[in-house]
């Protein structure tokens, strides 16, 4: 992970356009929610003030035209819709691209200019004549600043003025960290005029431990701005706060401007904290700083809370005057307490190592409870299980932590699908389900490929043009539906539309040309659509410059079994197409059910385990490797593991059947002994053993022996649901893709 101050500020900046172009096509669907306008002004004013803060000048310059126009719409002078959404949409793209270049110090793209400065005329013909847009063009040259003095009164209080007193003190590593605190002064002349700065030189050490990476002044400043308020002020910090103690005082003024807002808000239960943030006398960031300060403060009194109002006149961040105001308008209720909720943002490689350790100790753990039954003694063992326990919460707390929702993935597609679209000349509409439905963030980076393949499929051969639907009588708006859940264990993504669906003559057909499907073969309705997953097999009529259905399709196979998952398309002609992609939750530590099969070990997924049968029916053991048998009125198909993986051609004296089931599908697995439950840390198989059929992983058992985890899908698909009698039988497709054909 890269310690540059640009690489933070390139992640929030992504973050920041991510949120804009959420909110652009939330506004072009109707959604005109003036918070949603805040929203996206927000974050062009934070990209704009922190690039203003880095020197990016491009950046910035093209930046605060996009928040002029944003500000217009925020007060309720202009209405972002219709061909505003597609100006801003890239107006935003185009910042990105400035982002991009900024932060990677290459040389721009000769283009880039002229984009921006034809995206910044569409823009100023917004907002209209008059309006100041950043330009450089007749911008007054920026003043030096200027040092000064500033009066101080003895306990270290500026005395009341008619202008702001920031007081700043820098961490001494910040200019390790790459920051410039003049840098931040600099732009704070863009919001007023800085009076005086006064430099502290107090920490300051001899010439001889002088170091001149470390930063011992403090400054002083005397601001006055005719516009600004606290807020605005302190965002100018705002991307140092972490590496700064900040402390601003308002001209006083403003202290009686507070005053009687204060006085003017309405009766509540709010708290002292809450009514200064909201009369705009103290900011959100100064409020949790206080309550921290507060509760060092108690604990070091041994439990004696200092009143809130105490702590932010001494941190200087209020006057005495308006704490007054807020205390005597604090009617209901008189306890400070802390609501400042906060996040911390953690390297993605930082949390993989931790997943794999709490891997590690889930094996150690399990060799250590295998000693300990080996043992036979009674305190151990119980010792043991306690340490289980806390094992397995920890090993549940760490997946939670990489655990996110799916919906910011889904959500990108909106994006895609209003371009694409209107690329086409079709009216889709995308409808997201189940957003909520967290999954293992490994895997969200991972499917975001996939599921643009697919998505791009729907909308270009899926989804037919308005004509067609009309003459089919469908509505001329075709429908997108992106969905995820929970089912056994595992996460169920959809890809679904309302288009034309398969035609499996034509499937087949083309299969038979190909020599995939051999003449006189017959096929199921499900085999045939499972061949449009074969490589390079296609029934498009013509090629563009989108994926055509069935093109690519073996590598979205490949990629999402690369992940442990499997996919499956469901379709009937002339109504539409569902592609269902089934994941793990996670890729590193799963529940498992331990068997033994010829002396070799096997687990398998707990969420597909549904029960275990005793296999007593003679004529089921004269099955071979398939069979069926009768399970309370209910056929059921099942495998034998033995034959399966070919390790001998006999019986176990005793066999079981564990019963699973995924999709819907029930099927047995016959094993020679069950040993319950096991914690189960998967290992990646070799390149070797990739293309190993019936296996997702390994994992090591206590002993030190190797086990093979099943995977349950690609098992249960070697049973065959003909007419859906549930006969076994091997499938003729699966059957010639095992072997290569």
């Amino acid at each position: 992970m890269s310690d540059r101050p640009q690489d933070a500020f390139n992640a929030e900046a992504t973050e920041l356009l991510q949120q804009m172009e959420d909110g652009l096509l939330a506004l072009e669907d109707g959604e005109q929610d003036p918070e949603q306008v805040n929203t996206l002004f927000r974050a062009a004013h934070t990209i704009k003030g922190t690039a203003g803060v880095f020197g990016f000048d491009a950046v910035e310059h093209f930046t605060h035209v996009v928040e002029n126009l944003l500000e217009l719409a925020r007060s309720g002078e202009l209405t972002i819709a219709g061909n505003l959404v597609s100006l801003l949409l890239r107006a935003r793209d185009h910042m990105a691209v400035l982002v991009a270049e900024a932060v990677e110090e290459a040389d721009p793209d000769p283009a880039t200019p002229a984009t921006g400065e034809a995206l910044a005329e569409e823009l100023r013909a917004y907002l209209g004549e008059g309006l100041d847009d950043g330009s450089e063009t007749g911008a007054e040259p920026e003043a030096p600043v200027d040092e000064g003095s500033v009066e101080v009164m003895n306990d270290g209080h500026p005395v009341a003025s008619e202008d702001w007193h920031i007081s700043l003190r820098f961490e001494p590593d910040v200019l390790r960290h790459g920051m410039d605190p003049l840098a931040f002064l600099r732009y704070l002349r863009k919001l007023g005029d800085i009076v005086h700065v006064t430099t502290l030189d107090d920490a300051l050490p001899g010439l001889g431990e002088l170091d001149p990476e470390v930063l011992h002044l403090g400054f002083e400043v005397e601001f006055r701005s005719e516009t600004a308020d606290k807020a605005a002020i302190e965002e100018v910090f705002e991307f140092v706060e972490d590496d700064c103690e900040l402390h601003i005082l308002p001209p006083q003024a403003h202290i009686h401007r507070y005053a009687e807002m204060i006085q003017g808000l309405p009766e509540g239960d709010l708290r002292i904290g809450e009514i200064l943030v909201r009369s705009g006398a103290l900011t959100q960031h100064e409020l949790d700083e206080a309550l921290r300060e507060q509760t060092t403060r108690r604990s070091e009194a041994g439990g004696e809370t200092a009143p809130l109002g105490e702590v932010l006149v001494d941190q200087q961040s209020v006057h005495q005057e308006v704490v007054d105001t807020a205390v005597e308008k604090q009617s209901q209720t008189r306890e400070a307490r802390s609501t400042a909720s906060s996040s911390l943002r953690v390297d993605a490689e930082k949390l993989d190592a931790l997943i794999n350790q709490v891997g590690e100790l889930v094996i150690a753990g399990a060799t250590t409870n295998l000693l300990a039954q080996q043992s036979g003694d009674e305190q151990l063992g119980e010792s043991i299980s306690v340490m289980a326990r806390l094992v397995e919460e920890i090993r549940d707390s760490s997946l939670r932590l990489r655990m996110v929702p799916i919906g910011e993935t889904f959500n990108r597609f909106r994006r895609v699908v209003r371009d694409v679209s209107a690329e086409l000349g079709k009216d889709i509409a995308l409808t997201i389900e189940g957003a909520d439905t967290e999954l293992d963030k490994t895997v969200v980076e991972q499917i975001g490929d996939p599921l643009m393949h697919l998505v791009r499929n729907a909308m270009d051969h899926g989804i037919e043009n308005a004509e067609e639907r009309q003459a089919a009588g469908k509505p001329a708006q075709g429908q997108l539906r992106l969905n995820a859940y929970h089912e056994s264990g595992s996460i169920v993504i959809e890809v679904a539309d309302d288009g034309g669906g398969l035609n499996s003559d034509k499937i087949l057909a083309k299969a038979r040309d190909r020599g995939v499907v051999a003449p006189g073969q017959e096929l199921s309705e499900a085999e045939i659509h499972r061949l449009i997953f074969e490589p390079g097999f296609s029934t498009a009529g013509e090629v563009t410059n989108l994926s055509g259905r069935g093109v690519g399709m073996d590598v979205v196979k490949k990629n999402i079994e690369s992940l442990r998952g499997s996919v499956d398309v469901e379709s009937r002609y002339g109504e539409g197409s569902i592609i269902r992609i089934r994941l793990p939750l996670t890729l590193a530590i799963v529940d498992g059910f331990l068997v033994t099969v010829a002396g070799a070990s096997y687990v398998i997924p707990l969420d597909s385990v549904l029960e275990c049968v005793e296999l007593t029916d003679d004529d089921a053991r004269d099955a071979g490797e398939q069979g069926y048998i009768n399970l309370r009125g209910e056929v059921l198909p099942f495998i034998r593991l033995r034959r399966m993986f070919e390790r001998n051609a006999g019986y176990a004296e005793r066999e079981a059947i564990v019963v699973v089931q995924v999709s819907g599908h029930k099927a047995g697995l016959v094993v020679d002994e069950l040993l319950g439950e096991f914690q189960t840390v998967i290992k990646p198989l070799g390149q070797l053993f990739r293309e190993l059929d019936g296996v997702s992983g390994a994992t090591i058992l206590g002993s030190g022996e190797v086990a093979m985890i099943l995977d349950v899908p690609g098992v249960i698909h070697r049973v065959d649901w003909k007419n859906g009698e549930g006969r076994p039988g091997q499938s003729p497709a699966l059957e010639a893709e095992r072997h290569g054909q």
